[in-house]
């Protein structure tokens, strides 16, 4: 094996981690994946190898993401034997906005002009900045790359990415960007090995997980997206509302006296299952549950992607496939199931058998529109791009 690519994604309470082998004829390897979870209450650090066989899962010292990277970074220095093991570490930054619409070597100027994003994703991007700094500080002669969430939806026509404000707003930035493009970027990559007749066709994926979205690609290219400046709208998710009326957010400030502060807290961390149920942000708690709150959160879960599926069908101009992936898109045949039903009407028919077992083919031989279940990875996205940066 030769230099290794290490893959750093950082979030509000984890900090996870994945280090691919180079090979000579430069293709990665899957060779350890980990994470610092419960950054804040109980960090613990958990890595195992590519066989998923258990490497180390200890507590660390220290609750802050610094304390998190630098228990990463010691634990790395010595599996691989010095930070020499390592050509450059990829880096998922959720906003790239509109300067940024591929990967790009990281540098002083790449920073500030990250910071300045901070307002479009306040749960997110300030944890992938203090990734950046934190591992230039630990490891100071390896490159860094970042790689952006929003950059495979630059592809949108404007008119797909336009509010319909006074333009000036439209001028300094205020637009749709969309979000989990390196996963979406990731199953396109996927279907020439899973699905190749669809590589060149108008395909749907799902990617439904505590952060959910929908994508609409075309030819391979993505032509619209359920979220859009920040990843607030669109579908419900774990505590996020997914779109609302924005008289509802003035009726807050004017009736509750809610501040802006207040606002994104409740939108943020409030909202979406967790603020439905009064339960759980987990699908799988509610789905095991008999309260009707939490029945009523998954109905609306699921309404809101069969919502969400027709509009982006409509900006296809038809509907060849639909993919789902992310946490509950690959792992809830229940959920998976309901979508389906809903989606008759679009000539999706299910294989019951097949959505059981995961696919990969979960609709029926003679389904009009095909259905699939496909597991993203967006690491091995992130590697590939940091790879290509790195190598030119």
């Amino acid at each position: 094996m030769h230099k290794a690519i290490l893959v750093l994604n950082a979030g509000s309470s984890s900090v996870k981690f994945s280090v691919f082998g180079v090979e000579a004829d430069r293709s990665l390897r899957a060779d350890t994946h980990g994470e610092v979870e419960d950054i804040g209450t109980a960090a613990k650090l958990k890595a195992v190898d590519a066989k998923g066989s258990t490497l180390v899962a200890q507590p660390i010292n220290g609750q802050d993401h610094d304390h998190a990277i630098a228990a990463i970074h010691g634990w790395l220095k010595t599996h691989f034997r010095g930070d020499s093991a390592f050509d450059g570490v990829g880096h998922r930054i959720v906003h790239g906005g509109a300067t940024f619409h591929r990967p790009v070597l990281i540098d002083q100027v790449v920073i500030a002009e990250l910071e300045k994003l901070v307002p479009l994703a306040p749960l997110h991007q300030p944890h992938n900045l203090a990734g950046i700094r934190a591992m230039q500080a630990a490891m100071p002669k390896v490159r860094q790359v970042a790689c952006f969430d929003t950059a495979f939806h630059a592809t949108q026509p404007a008119v797909a990415a336009r509010f319909a404000l006074p333009r000036a707003f439209t001028e300094k930035g205020l637009r749709r960007y969309g979000f989990h493009g390196l996963s979406y970027e990731y199953i396109v990559s996927a279907l020439s090995a899973v699905a190749p007749d669809l590589v060149r066709s108008k395909v749907v994926v799902a990617h439904l997980g505590n952060g959910a979205s929908m994508c609409a690609i075309d030819n391979g290219r993505s032509i619209a997206t359920t979220m859009g400046l920040t990843a607030l709208d669109g579908l419900v998710m774990g505590t996020r509302c997914g779109t609302i009326d924005p008289g509802a957010l003035l009726y807050l400030m004017r009736s509750e006296a809610l501040d802006a502060g207040e606002i994104e807290h409740l939108l943020y961390e409030r909202s979406g299952l967790l603020g439905v149920s009064g339960l759980s942000s987990d699908m799988r708690t509610l789905l095991a549950s008999d309260s009707i709150a939490a029945r009523e959160a998954v109905e609306l879960f699921v309404y809101r992607i069969g919502r969400e599926l027709g509009s982006l069908a409509a900006a296809l101009g038809g509907l060849d496939a639909l993919v789902f992936t992310g946490g509950i898109g690959e792992n809830s045949a229940t959920i998976r199931a309901r979508v389906c039903h809903d989606a008759r009407w679009l000539g999706i028919a299910l294989d019951e058998g097949a959505n059981t077992v995961h696919g990969p083919r979960i609709s029926a031989a003679g389904s009009r529109t095909s259905a699939w279940v496909i597991p993203t990875d967006e690491n091995l996205m992130i590697a590939r791009h940091t790879l290509t940066v790195l190598d030119s």
